[in-house]
């Protein structure tokens, strides 16, 4: 059994690239975890080709269009619903602004002052987003985290408060859920692409120099599985891969690597102990069969999503050892996101590809 999971998780990271990134780009990853794996990610993605700050409004084109030039803005956009305001990229650039719908800005989601203004990270596009100017001011440079009692709260929800995240009780700022995926994927990059090079970096509530600090680790592996790499996500990484910087976010093209190398409870097979779930066959034909192998894991339900976050498909299974799932007709061909539960617990986020 052991052989047989390590042939179906090659085969499968190898079939989930290629929508993404280049073939054989992670092959110095493979077979790895922990620091060793967070090493290889590093010397794969260093190294990238910078560009400007003034570039950035130019890049924004290609990395923050929700199309037709509508800047897309996670702190003011309103996923299924209208936004408070939209902004025209290269037009409403700030600039001033005296409240929100002023104007949009660069909002670097790692803060200048945490790596000390540091030209490198400071136009590093992996983790610079288009946001509205004030709220991009009200966040300043407090951490990421889950508000309780918020002091003030962004007309799409977005929300600075005391944090009530086990671990830390200061100021943070709370996206909305929508986009917490996003944000933790940026951080969790900036902290392997500027591993080892960190050496006159500040630490911040949320960071130790490069390093992210625990309380706020375990926030984000949380975050990073309750909101899935979106289509958003997938073609600001291929965008910024191809035209600027010529690296790519890892965390965007394999989420699973986040706990990979900072979740201590996360196992591959070794020896007798085998992962807590592996997916067989991967790729699936059409309405064809999948069989979910379970290991000290219980699963309730499966829920198939498409990249952009909607459900598909959604079904209970008897938490069985090796539960059989036949696939609706009506899924074409592509990728897909399959989404394993136990009640409110999150046990797997994984591609799909269905063939």
């Amino acid at each position: 059994m052991k052989r047989l999971f390590i042939v179906l998780l090659s085969l499968f990271l190898a079939v989930s690239a290629i929508a993404q990134a280049p073939a054989h780009y992670y092959d110095s990853a493979e077979g790895l975890r922990g620091n060793a794996l967070k090493e290889a990610l590093h010397n794969i993605i260093k190294g990238h080709t910078s560009i400007s700050y003034a570039q950035i409004w130019n890049a924004f084109w290609s990395t923050d269009n929700k199309g037709n030039g509508v800047v897309w803005d996670m702190y003011s956009d309103v996923p299924g619903g209208t936004p408070p305001y939209t902004y025209q990229l290269g037009m409403d650039q700030c600039g001033n602004y005296s409240g929100e719908g002023d104007c949009y800005n660069r909002e670097h989601s790692w803060p200048q002052s945490w790596f000390n203004d540091q030209t490198t990270p400071r136009t590093d596009m992996h983790h610079i987003f288009a946001t509205d100017g004030y709220v991009n001011g009200r966040r300043n440079n407090y951490a990421y985290g889950e508000v309780s009692g918020a002091k003030w709260t962004s007309r799409n929800g977005s929300k600075l408060g005391s944090c009530k995240t086990p671990g830390f009780s200061g100021t943070v700022f709370e996206p909305i859920d929508e986009y917490k995926g996003d944000l933790a994927r940026a951080l969790m990059y900036m902290s392997v692409r500027y591993y080892g090079e960190d050496s006159n970096w500040k630490s911040s509530d949320m960071t130790d120099k490069s390093e992210i600090k625990p309380w706020a680790m375990a926030m984000l592996l949380r975050w990073n599985k309750q909101d899935p790499v979106s289509q958003k996500e997938i073609d600001r990484n291929n965008a910024i891969y191809k035209d600027y910087q010529h690296n790519r976010n890892p965390f965007v093209d394999y989420p699973e690597y986040a706990d990979m190398i900072w979740d201590p409870n996360w196992v591959i097979a070794e020896d007798e102990s085998e992962s807590a779930v592996s997916i067989y066959p991967s790729p699936v034909q059409r309405g064809g069969t999948i069989y979910l192998f379970l290991r000290h894991q219980e699963v309730d339900q499966v829920t198939i999503y498409d990249l952009s976050g909607r459900v598909l498909w959604q079904t209970k299974v008897a938490s069985e050892e090796m539960p059989s799932l036949t696939l609706p007709n009506d899924l074409q061909s592509g990728f897909y996101l399959l989404h394993l539960s136990n009640g409110n617990q999150v046990v797997m986020n994984r591609k799909l590809l269905i063939i």
